[in-house]
């Protein structure tokens, strides 16, 4: 089966601005078009109404004027000019033959048409408006310049959304600051539940949610709350378990001992010997479990301040391996908020992995950076990164043979997660083996 190619999504801020931009431009497109059609037909009505005017104005006083000439005047006589001006609405007039009999200064008659139709009518590109009086005998006809309607048509149209061009950009500008304005308390809480840890289960509180994402904060919180009841539950019974095996596994350990003190035959001895050696991996395991619960608690981070550097000598002074140890300090201090006890659990645990896999004739080096980051290096075969992965889950063994209960990375992996930091593995710069680098946030 073919796998589904993702699609990348676009932000809610994206898809609102693009929203929004699209129907402004789409809502003032639509605006302007119905304007224009309103203002044609508007214009349409002006000007028929004004055509028509004329030639109910023109057609007495011409058909006065003809009575008035003598009876063989049949020359065409033009209107004088009255002052240079440039005609709009130009007229001619003729008799029912057709022949002009009288015109307007800048008429000319061969743009008319020559039928005699009465009425509006549309002819080669002009709009034109012909009435006649005496049966027909005299007719008038108005004609308007041809583009006139549609020059005034655009430059209404040009005056109506000048204003609008002019206000584009600060309707543009308001709507991405209200957009932005508005998703702002939305990303804050994507980012608020983003940088929650793993010891961090409290109740999410963002203020501003619009009401559409307050219920989605509502079941965040809820499965928060869920979440921690739990892993307040595994940790509890973790911790209560390792805790109650804790003293009667001291006690039968001090018996046993006790018993191959007792014993002379060596058959015996060396079962008790075995009995004892069970019940020290199940002390162990029992320390384990209780440092597991620990590191996966919510306290890892303590409320004052602590030099990282004095938690070293503490941790070293009992070992029997301290020889193997060559440690590396930085002259100033490191001072952090994490908890002592957990900070002293996770380099435990990593001088202990490193002794156990490293060459027993190889030194372990223990650095701790300026930045606070702690590094633990043994010599040996490296490591790939699933396999160190793998390692870092509980009960998880390598191929060695040395003893261990297959926590030690997993507590630490558990108290990096915890503290919002990561747990790394590299080969060392300037030799083999494995070096594996805790580093997390010191406040």
């Amino acid at each position: 089966m073919r796998a589904t190619p993702s699609v990348v999504g676009f932000s809610l801020q994206t898809r609102l601005l693009v929203g929004l931009g699209l129907a402004i431009a789409v809502g003032w497109l639509m605006a302007v078009a119905g304007a224009g059609l309103i203002i044609r037909h508007e214009i349409d009505e002006v000007f028929d109404s004004a055509m028509q005017e004329m030639v109910q104005r023109v057609l007495p006083l011409a058909y006065a004027d003809i009575l008035a000439r003598e009876a063989d005047d049949t020359v065409e006589q033009r209107l004088p000019d009255v002052g240079k001006h440039e005609e709009y609405i130009t007229y001619v007039v003729r008799d029912g033959s057709g022949r002009v009999l009288l015109q307007s200064h800048d008429a000319d008659p061969a743009l008319f048409p020559p039928d005699l139709v009465t009425g509006f009518r549309n002819w080669n590109g002009g709009r034109f408006y012909t009435a006649s009086a005496v049966s027909g005998s005299i007719l008038v006809s108005a004609m308007e310049r041809p583009g006139h309607r549609a020059s005034t048509v655009r430059q209404s149209l040009v005056a109506l959304s000048l204003p609008l061009l002019l206000l584009l950009p600060g309707m543009v500008g308001a709507t991405i600051w209200l957009v932005s304005r508005s998703v702002r308390p939305i990303a804050t809480f994507g980012t608020v539940i983003a940088s929650r840890g793993e010891g961090n289960l409290a109740p999410i509180e963002s203020a501003g949610l619009p009401n559409e994402i307050r219920p989605v904060e509502r079941a965040v919180n809820v499965l928060l709350e869920r979440l921690r009841r739990a892993l307040e539950t595994e940790r509890s019974l973790t911790a209560n378990a390792a805790h109650e095996l804790r003293t009667p596994v001291a006690g039968a350990l001090a018996q046993t001992q006790r018993l191959i003190a007792d014993l002379d035959h060596p058959a015996h001895r060396a079962r008790a010997a075995d009995i004892e050696a069970a019940l020290l991996r199940l002390a162990r395991l029992t320390e384990k479990l209780l440092q597991l619960a620990k590191a996966e608690g919510g306290n890892l981070r303590s409320k004052t301040e602590t030099d990282l550097r004095t938690i070293f000598p503490l941790v070293f002074a009992d070992s029997p391996d301290a020889g193997r140890i060559e440690l590396n300090l930085p002259e100033q201090p490191i001072l952090s908020d994490v908890d002592i006890d957990v900070y002293a659990i996770a380099l435990r645990n990593l001088v202990e992995n490193a002794l156990k896999h490293g060459p027993p004739d190889e030194p372990i080096l223990v650095v701790l950076g300026e930045d606070g980051a702690l590094s633990v290096a043994n010599g040996g075969p490296s490591i790939a990164i699933e396999e160190f992965q793998r390692l870092c889950q509980r009960f998880e063994r390598g191929t060695s043979l040395a003893e261990g209960a297959g926590l030690g990375l997993a507590i630490v992996s558990a108290i990096a997660m915890g503290l919002g930091g990561t747990l790394t593995a590299a080969t060392p710069a300037k030799r083999n083996g494995v070096e594996i680098r805790l580093a997390f946030p010191l406040r």
